[in-house]
Formats: structure tokens, C-alpha cells, sequence
């Protein structure tokens, strides 16, 4: 019996994650499957309970729990209270605890949507993307780091980028393991021309492949040539891993290809745990009206059936109604178009519950 931590968290992720609750409710009992669901809090709501923005007993539920789903944090209610307590630390400890080294980001091009995207359709169509990104090492975590004051006015600043041959094995064996699910190729993106850390970091990559997943196509590309290449062949890629540094921006460009964050979900894995997210904020200035687009959350608990209860065929399900109702025109306010249907939150919950 799956057990799942389910926490909405603040704004819009209310919303949109009691719709994703609904249509995975009905994909159990499709599938013979009874899920265990709990709430909890954390975030901005967890700060008003509780004064912290997540507890103790959260963090020991969600590592209870086969997976966690969750909504969305943060918002201007929050912003002027101590660096520490902020709703977002409360997120960044949770993936702590549950050590999630790995970050799945999806990116799909639907062929509904493909005039949304900065690029042109024929650029864009047809793009399904998979980037993984290395989560909890690399230079946003390297010691020794800080700010130095030299005198005569001048400071010197520094970050470490630093990786161990397990923190890149185990990060690349997830992007190879997805890649024998998928298309088969993997990129692995680096600098290895002039960081000593990114040598060791193809090294890693090409021992591992050529011991283990030799049936997997491996390329190696530049950081700088693989941005320009995103742009330019996107629909080439299939799954691209990278570091935390890296991956972050690779991410961020992979996303601006589909032509709204209300269509991206994500994923963050560990040893301890998974946590299933949409990659959109609370949004606050809209939470409430019942107009936020829930399908980044119901995507990301497509993703949880798939990476974390092995149910691959109803997340294909999941993605496939959304298509479906993509393709007769339903729209959200944040993805429409002239001459399409614009519905609010829980009608096109409703419409992809209905294509199930």
C-alpha cells in the first residue's frame, strides 16, 4: 500500500494539488491500487502554525512516506521575516533530509501548444526532454567558500566546485536507468576542457557507461556548445544530465522552450525519498480565483507513479489525457489562445479526469 506525504503549501499549490489528489485517487482504483495519503504542512502555512517553516514530525512523516507531493511555497506575506525562516528553507531542508541528489525536469513540447514557444514550431516540435541535474554537491554546497577583504578597498570572493567519483556515479546511473525508459541517449554536459573537477566528472560518466549501461547512447558536449545546441536541435536530446551549476541553467533554457512554467513538472530523488513538485511558484497573486493551470502538478504526480510506485502505464495514461484535452482546445488563463475553450482550475481538473 503506496504511502504518500502530500503537502500544498502556500498560494496556488492549495489549488492545483487537491486537483492532482482527485485524479490520483482514480488512477488507484483504476489500477488496484490503494494509496495511503496524509497532509501536513510546510512553507509559508507552517510558519503561521508553527513558527518554523517545517517541523520536526514533517521531515520524519515524509521519510515514513514512499513519496511526497507538493504544492507550492513562498509568497510576499513571508519576504520580511529572518533569511533562515523563510518558506523556502523549509523546502530546502526537506530535500536535505531525504537526500535527494537527483533533479528530474521534464520538458515536452506539446504539439497543442507549440506556437506558444519562443522558437519556431518547427524547431520545437517534437521536443521531449529529460534533464537531470545533480542536486545536493557541486559548487553550491563546495567548501571553502566566502568573501575576503584584501585592503585598499578590495574584497575577494570565492565558491568551490568540487565532486567525489560516488556523487557523479550515482546521479549518472539515475540518467542512464531513465534513458533505458525513454529514447535510449544520454548527454552528459560538462567543461572538462578547463575545470579539473569536470575531467573527473567525463571520466566518471564514460567508466560507468562503458562498465554498466554500454547499451545506452552517450554523448559528451561542452556546457557552452550544449546551450547553443538546446537552442538550435532541441529535439535531438533526449535525457541531458549535468551538475548542479549547470544543470540549473540547462533547465531553466530546456523550460523556456515549452512556453509556460503552468506545463512543468519535476521530480527531486534520493536514497531517503522523492519529492514530486511543479517547478511554477505559489503565485499568489492569483490563489484563491480558481484559475491557476494544475496541470504541472497533476505531470509531477504522473512522474511520482512512474519513479517511485514503477507504474509506468498509468503515468502514460496521466500524460496521455492531458494531451488529449490539450489537443481539443482547453485552456487555462496562463497557455490561451484566441479561438480556444478557457477553463479554470478544477474544470480542467475535470476534463483530464474525464479522458481517464
Amino acid at each position: 500500500m503506496p504511502k504518500i506525504l502530500v503537502v500544498p503549501g502556500d498560494g496556488i499549490g492549495v489549488e492545483v494539488t487537491e486537483v492532482s489528489v482527485s485524479i490520483l485517487r482514480t488512477v488507484g482504483e483504476r489500477n488496484g491500487v490503494e494509496f495511503t495519503l496524509e497532509n501536513d504542512l510546510l512553507g509559508g502555512c507552517a510558519i503561521d502554525a508553527h513558527g518554523i517553516p517545517v517541523t520536526e514530525e514533517t521531515i520524519e512523516k515524509a521519510k515514513q512516506s514512499d513519496a511526497v507531493l507538493l504544492g507550492a511555497v513562498g509568497g510576499p506575506k513571508w519576504e520580511n521575516i529572518e533569511h533562515h525562516l523563510k518558506p523556502e528553507r523549509g523546502l530546502l531542508e526537506l530535500r536535505k533530509q531525504l537526500d535527494t541528489f537527483a533533479n528530474l525536469r521534464p520538458a515536452i513540447v506539446y504539439a497543442a501548444l507549440a506556437d506558444a514557444s519562443t522558437l519556431k514550431r518547427e524547431v520545437v516540435e517534437g521536443v521531449d526532454i529529460m534533464v537531470v541535474r545533480e542536486l545536493t554537491s557541486g559548487i553550491y554546497f563546495g567548501h571553502p567558500r566566502g568573501n575576503e577583504q584584501l585592503g585598499g578597498g578590495e574584497s575577494k570572493a570565492f565558491n568551490t566546485l568540487h565532486y567525489t567519483t560516488s556523487e557523479i556515479e550515482r546521479v549518472a546511473k539515475m540518467a542512464f536507468e531513465i534513458a533505458r525508459k525513454r529514447k535510449n541517449k544520454v548527454t552528459s554536459i560538462d567543461k572538462s576542457n578547463v575545470l579539473e573537477s569536470m575531467v573527473l566528472w567525463r571520466d566518471t560518466v564514460t567508466e560507468l557507461h562503458e562498465r554498466q549501461f554500454s547499451d545506452v547512447t552517450l554523448e559528451h558536449l561542452y556546457v557552452d556548445n550544449a546551450a547553443m545546441q538546446l537552442i538550435r536541435r532541441p529535439a535531438d536530446f533526449d535525457v541531458m544530465l549535468a551538475g548542479n551549476m549547470f544543470g540549473d541553467i540547462i533547465s531553466d533554457e530546456a523550460a523556456q522552450l515549452t512556453g509556460s512554467l503552468g506545463m512543468l513538472p519535476s521530480a527531486s530523488v534520493g536514497n531517503e525519498g522523492a519529492i514530486y513538485e511543479p517547478v511554477h511558484g505559489s503565485a499568489p497573486d492569483i490563489a484563491g480565483k480558481g484559475i491557476a493551470n494544475p496541470i504541472a502538478s497533476i505531470l509531477s504526480m504522473a512522474m511520482m507513479l512512474r519513479y517511485s510506485f514503477d507504474m509506468d502505464g498509468a503515468a502514460a495514461q496521466v500524460e496521455e489525457a492531458v494531451r488529449k484535452v490539450l489537443d481539443k482546445g482547453y485552456r487555462t488563463s496562463d497557455i490561451y489562445e484566441e479561438g480556444k475553450a478557457r477553463v479554470g482550475t478544477e474544470e480542467m481538473g475535470s476534463l483530464i479526469l474525464g479522458e481517464l
